[in-house]
């Protein structure tokens, strides 16, 4: 496998967009050599679905798409992030019982850190941000394993 793999797509900010978003990162994955069904490749869907979820949503119609992009380095590393063009960075909400919303950014924090990874938030040049998370990727560690094991 080649030392440093990038993948990114660029979809619309609507709703239809978040399942499309999954497809393509699980679609990479796979290319990349995770099975589907390992427990990453699931993490990271759920992940994924999360953050596209919150670029449709709280950009209020500002950012017209997002962009995913998928690396792997030197089959160690696995980040990825979305970018969207508004400027207002993710808010950590207070989740009440009652409330629908705002847990997103509470589950991507968890399932990071329980993979090992790292969650972080950089601004882009045209005043948008892109929030990345980083997962190790280690042929052998229980990260790659697959739920029949």
């Amino acid at each position: 496998m080649a030392d440093h793999q990038e993948a990114s797509v660029t979809l619309p900010s609507v709703p239809a967009s978040v399942p499309e978003a999954r497809r393509y990162v699980a679609r990479v994955l796979s290319e990349w050599g995770l099975p589907g069904d390992a427990e990453t490749a699931e993490t990271v869907r759920l992940i994924i679905s999360e953050l596209a979820t919150n670029a449709v949503q709280h950009t209020f119609g500002r950012s017209p798409t997002f962009t995913i992009d998928v690396t792997l380095e030197r089959d160690e590393q696995l980040r990825v992030g979305v970018t969207d063009s508004h400027p207002r960075w993710p808010q950590r909400l207070p989740a009440a019982v009652q409330q629908d919303n705002g847990r997103g950014m509470v589950i991507i924090r968890a399932l990071t850190a329980e993979y090992g990874g790292r969650l972080a938030v950089t601004p882009t040049a045209e005043g948008g941000k892109t929030v990345w998370i980083t997962l190790p990727w280690t042929a052998g560690t229980p990260i790659a394993r697959t739920r029949a094991e």
